[in-house]
């Protein structure tokens, strides 16, 4: 993880968003020291039948991230994309199953896939982006709301995540 703990401008964006990234990579780098070396079978592990698996998490976590991406940039997803990024969205016995078995390079490739398009997109946006303001479900927004959410959400999850790990059975 990074040794310095400042937000500051990330050279190849715009100010504010620079800024922006910079809290995107200190969550992203704390989450991933969190979920270091977790095997498969830690991934799977549930405390019981409603609660969530440390996978199930990181896919949940590049859902969303995934969904503040379509309504920001545009992005659309089509066919395996499109029921994968549903099925982690709901978090629901459905998704429990079908994101099981996986090692952990598994999590961190789709992290890392959406996170790089992501950055990708934040490269060409301007600061005034960032807040212009959009209707979501009838509530003002702006694209630095979603990304503050995306944020926001990264880190409660990440609370779930090493409450989990604390609780992982021994061996």
């Amino acid at each position: 993880m990074d040794t310095h703990l400042l937000v500051h401008p990330t050279p190849g964006y715009a100010p504010t968003i620079g800024h922006l990234v910079s809290m995107l990579d200190y969550t992203r780098a704390a989450t991933l020291n969190d979920i270091a070396g977790l095997s498969a079978a830690d991934l799977d592990h549930r405390l019981d039948a409603r609660a969530n698996s440390i996978g199930m998490i990181l896919e949940h976590i590049a859902a969303v991230e995934e969904l503040f991406s379509l309504r920001s940039f545009g992005w659309t997803l089509e066919g395996d994309a499109e029921r994968r990024h549903q099925l982690a969205l709901g978090i629901n016995e459905e998704s429990w199953e079908t994101f099981r078995g996986h090692e952990l390079g598994v999590y961190l490739d789709r992290l890392s896939s959406v996170r790089e398009k992501t950055l990708a997109e934040l490269t060409r946006k301007d600061d005034a982006w960032l807040f212009e303001v959009h209707d979501q479900r009838g509530r003002d927004t702006n694209n630095y709301w979603r990304w503050f959410h995306v944020i926001e959400e990264e880190i409660s999850h990440r609370g779930q995540i090493r409450v989990l790990r604390k609780r992982l059975p021994e061996g």
